[in-house]
C-alpha cells in the first residue's frame, strides 16, 4: 500500500522518522523536512520503502555514488554536511543522557581521511545462476554487484577486480563467499571465506590469479595460498606484518586520530596497560614514551605486535599476552602497578573488564569505543566505582553511516 508521509527527523540508524501517526514510522534515505511517497514493507509494520521524494528538505543534497540507496554500505550521502555532523555528535550526547551520564561532548572529528582501507565483499550466484560481487543491500542478504566504490582508500585500487576474478574461479564451489580485502603498504591482502576445502588444481589457479593481480598475500580461512610479499602496515615507528584477516581501524586517518586523542590524554604515565590491543595501534605508539603491557584474545595479532616491537629500535619495553578479557579480565591486584589503562574493545564493549577497573585504584582510564551504547554501560560502571568522566570526543571514521566512535577520559576521584 502506498502512502504519503511527512518526515520529522533522522533516527539513530540514519532512517527518516515520521511521528505523525500513532507510532513512529521509519523510512531509509529520508530526511527531516522531506515529504515522501512510500510503500509498506511486508513483515515490518513500522518500516516503509521510499518510492519518491515529493517535497525535499532544504538540507537534502545529491548523493555522490550511483549505488546509493541500493547498496547497503552507506546510509547517508544525501544530507548537508553540517546537519549530518550535528546529528552524529548528537547520537553520543543522547546515548549518554539516556544512561544518566552528564558530560560535555566535544565537536565531532572527521576521520574519514583517504577512505576505507579494508572491506568485506560478498560473492553469490543469484537469479539465472548469475554471479554477483559487491556489498549486501540494506536489511537483506541480496548482493548488489558493484564495479566501483568512491569511499575507498586509493590503496584498495584493484580490490574489486581481484575479488571478481577470485569469485569467478570459485563459482564451482557453489557457496556464497566473503572476500576480506585490506590495503597494505605492499599491496592487497585478501582472505577468502566460505569456499570450503580446495582441490590442488584450484589452489594453483588461485595462486596464478594472486600473481596476476599482484596481491601481497592470498589466504583461505586464514590458511596461506600464496604470499608474494609480506602485507605490512606502519604503526608509529614500527612495521607490522598483518596476520590473515587481521582487524584494523577502517581508515588510516581514523587510527591516527584515535591514537592521538587517547595517547595525548595519558599525560606522563610511565606504566600503561593497553587492553584489547590488537596488532598494536596504541601500544606501538605508546611505547615511544611508556612501558606497555598489551593484551588481547587474538593470539596471532598479539604475536604480530610482539614481532614488530622486537624489530623496532627506540621503543620502551612492551610485554604482550594473549588473554580473553571477556572471560578473564585483569583484576585489581593485576592493575595495581599501572599509572593508566587504555581499553578499546569490540562493539559488545568490555563489561567484565570495566567491572574490574571500577574496583581498582588505577588513577586514569582512557576508553576508546565504536559503540556509544556499550560505552555508556561500561562508563556507568566506572563512574559508580568512583571515576569522573572528564572528556568525550566523538570521531567519525565510518562516514556516511550511523556508526560513531569516541575517546573518553576517566579519572579516579
Amino acid at each position: 500500500m502506498m502512502e504519503t508521509l511527512a518526515i520529522d527527523q533522522v533516527g539513530h540508524r540514519g532512517d527518516g522518522v515520521s511521528l505523525g501517526g500513532a507510532e513512529a514510522v521509519y523510512v531509509p534515505f529520508a530526511l527531516g523536512g522531506d515529504t515522501v511517497e512510500v510503500e509498506t514493507v511486508p513483515g515490518h509494520p513500522d518500516r516503509r520503502k521510499l518510492l519518491r521524494v515529493v517535497t525535499a528538505s532544504t538540507e537534502r543534497v545529491a548523493p555522490f555514488c550511483p549505488h546509493f540507496g541500493i547498496c547497503g554500505g552507506c546510509a547517508i550521502q544525501h544530507w548537508r554536511e553540517d546537519a549530518y555532523q550535528a546529528w552524529k555528535r548528537n547520537l553520543v550526547i543522547e546515548t549518554l543522557a539516556q544512561a544518566g551520564i552528564a558530560c560535555d561532548v566535544d565537536a565531532l572529528i572527521d576521520a574519514h581521511g583517504a577512505g576505507r582501507r579494508r572491506i568485506t565483499l560478498h560473492a553469490k550466484k543469484g537469479t539465472h545462476d548469475v554471479l554477483k560481487v559487491g556489498f549486501t543491500a540494506a536489511g537483506s542478504h541480496e548482493v548488489i554487484a558493484i564495479d566501483h566504490c568512491p569511499i575507498l582508500d586509493p590503496g584498495l585500487t584493484g580490490a574489486l577486480d581481484a575479488a571478481w576474478a577470485l569469485a569467478e574461479a570459485l563459482t564451482g564451489v557453489g557457496k556464497p563467499l566473503d572476500i576480506q580485502v585490506t590495503a597494505t603498504e605492499n599491496g592487497l591482502d585478501i582472505d577468502v571465506r566460505g569456499s570450503g576445502p580446495l582441490p590442488p588444481k584450484l589452489v594453483t589457479q588461485l595462486s596464478a590469479l594472486a600473481e596476476k593481480h599482484r596481491l601481497a598475500r592470498l589466504t583461505r580461512h586464514g590458511e596461506l595460498v600464496l604470499q608474494r610479499v609480506p602485507p605490512v602496515v606502519t604503526i608509529g615507528k614500527a612495521q607490522v606484518t598483518l596476520p590473515p584477516g587481521a582487524f584494523l581501524q577502517a581508515t588510516a586517518r581514523g587510527e591516527a586520530v584515535l591514537a592521538e586523542l587517547a595517547i595525548g590524554q595519558l599525560g606522563k604515565a610511565k606504566q600503561v596497560a593497553d587492553l584489547f590491543c590488537g596488532v598494536g595501534p596504541f601500544a606501538l605508539r605508546l611505547a615511544e614514551k611508556a612501558r606497555v603491557f598489551a593484551c588481547d584474545s587474538d593470539a596471532p595479532a598479539v604475536s604480530a605486535l610482539q614481532k614488530a616491537a622486537a624489530a623496532t629500535p627506540g621503543l620502551k619495553p612492551i610485554k604482550a599476552e594473549a588473554r580473553d578479557l571477556f572471560r578473564r579480565p585483569l583484576a585489581p591486584p593485576e592493575l595495581r602497578d599501572f599509572d593508566a589503562v587504555l581499553f578499546d574493545p569490540p562493539r559488545q564493549g568490555a563489561q567484565a573488564q570495566a567491572t574490574q577497573l571500577a574496583a581498582s585504584k588505577v588513577p586514569l582510564v582512557i576508553a576508546v569505543s565504536c559503540n556509544a551504547t556499550t560505552f555508556a554501560r561500561d562508563g556507568k560502571l566506572l563512574i559508580d566505582g568512583g571515576y569522573a568522566l572528564e572528556r568525550v570526543t566523538p570521531v567519525d571514521q565510518f562516514k556516511h553511516t550511523a556508526h560513531v566512535e569516541l575517546v573518553a577520559r576517566f579519572r579516579k576521584r
